[in-house]
């Protein structure tokens, strides 16, 4: 017998939840229980399964709950974290309600795994963006501190869920018969057109002109990194890519780090590939969103253009690019499942 897993949410993130715990072979009871708004059949992970509207019995029995992120109006966690936890199981939450919370670790496992204790029975994965920055930055930091990151982000549709690849998809052959004069668009959706376009825009405005997914990415990475002091400064942005979020990074260190060196120790990282070699005269090979179509790179976070900053006396520049749905949400959530099984959290 495996553990009881009940996933809430079926939209990009929590079908891919699923996908990880089968092809990871998470020893749960299979197919998991598998929750949303309404009771409907889904196929999930290339099998057909019925999903359930959520509800108290969703969560009877189980001894682990992953939550796919929205439920509804709300978070899916704000609606049954106190249900999961009175039935006892512990949460994983994608969702970002609880994540600066004091009491709930946030968690990147080849970060942070030691955030997690037998008393923190409802755990928070980061923001999509977050995460494969901090999995770079973290080697870094730990090595020789980090005083300051910038950070610009060119995030794929697929981050918006289901609607943002469709609303690409279905603007793309307009634009290319018609122009891109006057693309309608869904301003439910990205408040521009985003075929052919880049939008600087990703979630609502708040104080200082940032959004919130910048912010997001300020608060949150010093929280992962234990380390309220870095500064960090974001601008996030919205391109025609269907999956894959790419990252231009500058990180200001405290001590000197060689760029020859950051190579070394980013390739001694977990989860991380470089791809930064010499390839033929006066060329070097780099990652790009579509390298995380191969099998051996969907799971990582690909880093390249690594070099010194030249604007500053202890800087370096790089790349960073990682799926967004798989490392940026639902594998990060079934990574820290797998770490309460290794500390002896939980017992298959």
């Amino acid at each position: 017998m495996g553990l009881k897993v009940t996933v809430v949410g079926v939209g990009l993130v929590g079908e891919a939840i699923v996908s990880c715990l089968k092809e990871r072979k998470f020893p749960c009871e299979w197919p998991p229980r598998v929750a949303a708004t309404r009771e409907r059949p889904e196929t999930l992970a290339g099998e057909k399964m019925l999903v359930e509207e959520t509800g108290p019995k969703s969560f009877e029995g189980a001894n682990i709950v992953l939550f796919a992120g929205q439920e509804g109006a709300k978070g899916a966690s704000v609606t049954w974290r106190e249900t999961a936890e009175k039935c006892g199981a512990w949460s994983i939450d994608n969702g970002r309600d609880f994540r600066m919370a004091a009491d709930v670790p946030l968690v990147v496992p080849e970060v942070n795994s030691d955030a997690i204790t037998p008393k923190t029975r409802f755990i928070a994965s980061p923001n999509c963006s977050t995460i494969q920055m901090v999995v770079a930055m973290a080697p870094i930091h730990r090595a020789v501190g980090i005083k300051r990151i910038v950070v610009a982000t060119y995030q794929a549709t697929s981050g918006w869920g289901m609607r943002g690849p469709q609303e690409l998809r279905a603007q793309l052959p307009v634009a290319l018969e018609r122009g891109v004069e006057n693309l309608p668009y869904d301003p439910k959706v990205f408040n521009r057109p985003i075929a052919f376009n880049c939008i600087p825009h990703i979630d609502m405005f708040v104080e200082g002109d940032y959004t919130r997914e910048e912010m997001k990415m300020v608060n949150e990475t010093r929280k992962i990194l234990g380390d309220q002091k870095i500064l960090v400064s974001a601008t996030t942005v919205r391109v025609p890519v269907l999956n894959g979020h790419s990252e231009a990074v500058w990180v200001e260190t405290k001590k000197k780090l060689s760029a020859a060196d950051a190579r070394e120790l980013l390739r001694a990282a977990p989860g991380v590939v470089v791809m930064d070699e010499p390839d033929g005269e006066n060329k070097r090979t780099y990652p790009t969103p579509l390298d995380l179509v191969r099998p051996e790179y969907k799971d990582m976070t690909l880093v390249g253009r690594i070099r010194e900053d030249t604007s500053t006396k202890n800087g370096l520049a790089m790349w960073v690019v990682a799926d967004n749905i798989r490392k940026g949400a639902a594998l990060n959530v079934v990574q820290i499942a797998e770490e309460l099984l290794r500390r002896g959290y939980l017992k298959a």
